[in-house]
């Protein structure tokens, strides 16, 4: 007996390698997936941003890596003791002006530096609803908890979405001929608005991501992780306590059915031996200037050496 309905893989996928250089943005899952790919020594910025939910947001971070910007002290706002960035996750907000625009210019000259040899774009869009702010409505991506009256709450359409995309993907291909695109939907479900309008929310991002991928079927892809969630693991035992998140397991499971549509079987093999070399690393000794212990640190660099004359790509800390 069989009690789940699996979700059918896209066939015929480019696999994602340890060679390559991959940049991935937008909602947890990218957060999530980003994560656990440098887990497994693969060569990855996540989120220079931080986390980002709708769509427009994100094209205008992608646009501002694109160009290379520099933030200045007119590009944040000081609000509750803090200086804030209105396109940055509140992870980048802190009290010291210099700080907060060290580590956002940090991030995007980083993420600006591999824009030409970057060969995989992992975009994860979690919500169609955006607010926009001043006269200009200009969409922000975080709020920062100021007043509600100061923003307009709208949804994005489809032709939008797809307008913006089709201009932000041929700039991108111009710069860069041989990057490829996956777009996902996150599983999280964003139910200010009621179950019916985060539904409507989430189909406007598909029906986006599907005439994406007739514009540009060369390039760009679609995973399903946000049907993964919905029908192969349709019970709330694989949802954080919030109900909305999925749990770890059911993180580790998107990991694995992501592992199956991208992986192959040599870059498994890889991932078997920098988790052998990983998990000795976290290895706690109990007495740690011992003789026996310094035999043991150096048969991990051994094993890391060894890897890197194989896969010289390879990065280890």
């Amino acid at each position: 007996m069989n009690f789940t309905t699996f979700v059918e893989l896209p066939k015929g996928l480019p696999p994602i390698t340890h060679a390559q250089q991959l940049l991935l943005m937008g909602s947890c899952f990218a957060e999530n997936i980003g994560n656990l790919l440098k887990e497994n020594s693969f060569h990855c910025d996540v989120n220079p941003f931080g986390i980002l939910y709708n769509p427009l947001s994100i094209s205008e971070a992608l646009r501002q890596i694109l160009s290379g910007k520099t933030y200045t002290t007119s590009d944040l706002f000081f609000f509750r003791d803090c200086w804030h960035s209105a396109m940055h996750h509140g992870a980048f907000s802190a009290e010291s002006l210099d700080d907060v625009l060290q580590n956002i210019n940090t991030r995007l000259q980083q993420a600006h530096a591999r824009i030409k040899s970057m060969e995989w774009l992992l975009l994860t869009w979690g919500t169609a609803w955006v607010y926009e702010q001043g006269e200009d409505r200009r969409i922000v991506s975080n709020c920062h908890k100021q007043p509600e009256k100061l923003f307009v709450r709208r949804k994005l359409t489809v032709e939008e979405i797809v307008n913006e995309y089709a201009c932000l993907f041929r700039e991108f291909r111009e710069q860069n001929p041989d990057l490829k695109i996956l777009l996902t939907v996150s599983p999280i479900r964003h139910v200010r608005d009621g179950m019916h309008a985060n539904q409507l929310s989430k189909a406007t991002l598909l029906l986006g991501i599907e005439q994406l991928q007739t514009l540009f079927p060369e390039f760009v892809f679609y995973f399903p992780s946000y049907e993964i969630i919905l029908d192969e693991l349709r019970d709330y035992r694989f949802y954080a306590d919030d109900m909305l998140h999925p749990s770890p397991v059911a993180i580790r499971y998107l990991w694995e059915r992501f592992s199956v549509a991208f992986f192959s079987d040599e870059t498994k093999k890889i991932m078997e031996e920098c988790e052998s070399i990983r998990k000795a690393q976290a290895h706690r000794p109990f007495h740690p200037g011992s003789e026996e212990h310094k035999r043991f640190l150096g048969q991990i660099v051994l094993k890391i050496e060894r890897l890197k004359e194989k896969y010289p790509y390879l990065e280890f800390e």
